[in-house]
């Protein structure tokens, strides 16, 4: 018996068989290269062909599937374990679309999913076709193993995350909740961390920002461009932007963000460390604030409101002055931002009379009351998978400041965990990260990936 296996029925008691971890990985990579393959590119966002083989998987094993959708091409699959009934369900979620490709920047075919030198090249490897396979081998797991569940195991496969939510998760919480309803549900915003090769930490997602933008539009009378005008809509905006660029709103920790540089300053040399450790003394906190927006950019949008001004437009010829200019503004707000009230501190930050504030609409996402739970059976299952699989490393609890559909879930009430196969700190940089031109993920940590599944599950929703 293998130490892994040892560790996971010493951990759980559960099961007369252990899992083939070899024939498990084969079927793993089997699955993987066929969901790879399919261009679910979104837009146009086809994600049927996915939809069709996940069907016909779970199917040959004899697992119901449901189907719902607004628009056929863009199906959301939905597979359910039942379980005992003692306790409420358990949610397992990926997503079967991926980000659109410029297959001239490729150096193997984006959606061939080729292997080489331990890898797998190709779109979605990392975001999040790595999530929809775990998933799928869950759910062929525990009904081959005949793994007595305390709880349901639902498996929902998404269309739409990337960019067009009304197709996927708001379809399935608006009008199917009751077909996702559950305690705890497990999906993609987190990952393991390596550096020169061995694990550093692991981050658990337990909470995410959430996106809005904000037009900032200048009036001003046109004129001849010979005749410069204090009153010039351009000179306007750029000084607004040049004020609203520059503010930093108020930091804001909240149970999950606090947790994580705790946590964080354990595994940090000894300056990070004292930055981590006194981020909210007061008289050391001014500089550690600016020494994030200088240095550490992620940190610095994690414990506040971000404003980014991210499009400027303005004039259609040298030679006249626009009556109009206007810029827009990324924001990601904190989960209980009250954005009405954010709204009047940028007027207030800009000051200028000429310069109007427009809520600008885009695809956000629900807001949420607060992060997700540390004090869970799931939180610490999830722990103690990571010790198993992954070694004595630290677990991060982490406030995205990007968006995932988590926060659908959360916004109904569900405990949301993002997990994600782990990767190398040298790849994101190097160009082989998610959404990059050379998506890949280690073959080693998508093995490693499906047993750290494998536990949370087991750990979460079997019986004990």
């Amino acid at each position: 018996m293998c130490k892994l296996t040892a560790l996971f029925v010493l951990a759980s008691g559960l099961f007369a068989q252990t899992p083939d971890w070899t024939a498990i990985n084969e079927e793993t990579m089997r699955h993987f290269q066929a969901l790879v393959r399919f261009d679910t590119s979104d837009p146009p966002g086809n994600e049927l062909p996915a939809g069709e083989y996940l069907k016909s998987v779970l199917e040959g094993e004899g697992i119901a599937v449901k189907i719902f959708s607004i628009d056929p091409k863009r199906p959301n699959l939905v597979a359910r374990i039942k379980g005992n009934g003692k306790k409420r369900p358990l949610l397992i979620m990926g997503h079967t679309d991926v980000v659109n490709i410029d297959p001239k920047k490729w150096t193997f075919p984006p959606f061939g999913a080729t292997r080489n030198g331990g890898y797998v090249y190709g779109r979605g490897t990392v975001d999040d076709k790595d999530n929809l396979v775990a998933c799928l081998m869950m759910m062929l797991m525990i009904k081959r193993m005949h793994v007595p569940l305390d709880r349901d195991v639902i498996f929902l496969a998404e269309s739409g995350e990337e960019g067009a939510v009304r197709y996927g998760i708001k379809l399935m919480v608006d009008q199917h909740f009751n077909e996702l309803d559950a305690e705890y549900c497990i999906a993609e915003g987190g990952g393991g961390v390596r550096t020169g090769g061995k694990m550093h930490h692991y981050s658990v997602s337990t909470a995410e920002k959430i996106p809005y933008a904000l037009k900032l539009v200048a009036h001003g009378p046109a004129g001849h461009g010979s005749r410069p005008l204090r009153t010039n809509a351009v000179v306007h905006l750029s000084q607004a932007v040049s004020k609203v660029a520059a503010w930093q709103p108020p930091m804001r920790l909240n149970d999950t963000t606090r947790a994580y540089f705790e946590r964080l300053a354990t595994i940090s040399s000894p300056a990070e460390a004292d930055r981590y450790n006194n981020i909210v003394h007061p008289q050391k906190t001014a500089a550690i604030q600016e020494y994030f927006a200088e240095h550490e950019p992620g940190h610095n949008s994690m414990i506040r409101t971000s404003v980014s001004p991210n499009i400027v437009q303005a004039g259609y010829r040298v030679n006249v002055i626009p009556s109009e200019a206007v810029a827009t503004l990324d924001i990601r707000a904190l989960p209980d931002e009250n954005l009405p009230a954010f709204v009047e501190m940028v007027k207030k930050v800009i000051g200028d009379p000429a310069v109007e504030v427009v809520r600008e609409a885009r695809d956000t996402r629900p807001q949420q009351s607060r992060p997700t739970r540390l004090d869970t059976d799931a939180f610490h299952a999830i722990e103690g998978a990571v010790k198993r699989v992954y070694g004595n490393v630290v677990m991060l609890p982490t406030m995205q400041t990007g968006a995932t559909d988590m926060a659908y879930l959360r916004g109904k009430g569900v405990q949301c965990y993002g997990v994600g196969v782990a990767t190398d700190s040298e790849d994101s940089p190097k160009g082989f990260g998610a959404h990059s031109d050379q998506e890949r993920v280690l073959e080693s940590e998508l093995y490693r990936f499906v047993r750290f599944h494998w536990e949370i599950v087991a750990g979460i929703a079997a019986s004990k």
